[in-house]
């Protein structure tokens, strides 16, 4: 593709928030990253729901990294949402948790998740993920998500 790749990264942790930027500029990373908070949030990003409805200034993400836990609908059921959204259901979403929990990773695959990765304990680990994810995603085909459908369908509760 030739726009650049938008990164949808939901998580309720600050401190997260603030690794994963600095793991971004670390590994020389300009993905565009977008972030939200919570479940909710990420729901309403992805249907461009309220705010979230300039595409120009909220693109849909190439790929969405994903906390399990988290207030306001976890992880799990951002997935089940997701999936259930005709135009939605070809998104990447990569799983990002601290949880390594056997149930955690087969409930995710089986909700759709597209891979599942354990957050790294250190900046070093988090900064060498995140180069290797950015080029993975300069290197994978994605598929195409019309934004205007998936706005649509989430209006309509499609």
């Amino acid at each position: 593709m030739s726009q650049k790749q938008t990164i949808l990264l939901v998580d309720d942790s600050e401190n997260d928030l603030a690794l994963m930027r600095v793991a971004f500029k670390k590994a020389h990373c300009s993905l565009p990253l977008q972030e939200v908070r919570n479940g909710e949030e990420a729901i309403a990003y992805l249907g461009g729901e309220g705010l979230y409805g300039d595409r120009e200034k909220f693109p849909l993400p190439t790929l969405v990294l994903l906390d399990l836990n988290m207030p306001r609908r976890d992880g799990f059921d951002v997935l089940s949402w997701v999936r259930a959204q005709p135009f939605l259901k070809r998104l990447s979403i990569i799983v990002w948790t601290a949880s390594a929990r056997k149930v955690d990773i087969d409930r995710a695959f089986d909700l759709g998740a597209t891979s599942f990765l354990v957050k790294p304990t250190n900046l070093e680990t988090l900064t060498a993920m995140v180069a290797c994810l950015a080029e993975w995603i300069k290197v994978n085909q994605f598929p195409s998500i019309n934004a205007d459908k998936a706005n649509l369908y989430s209006r309509t509760g499609a």
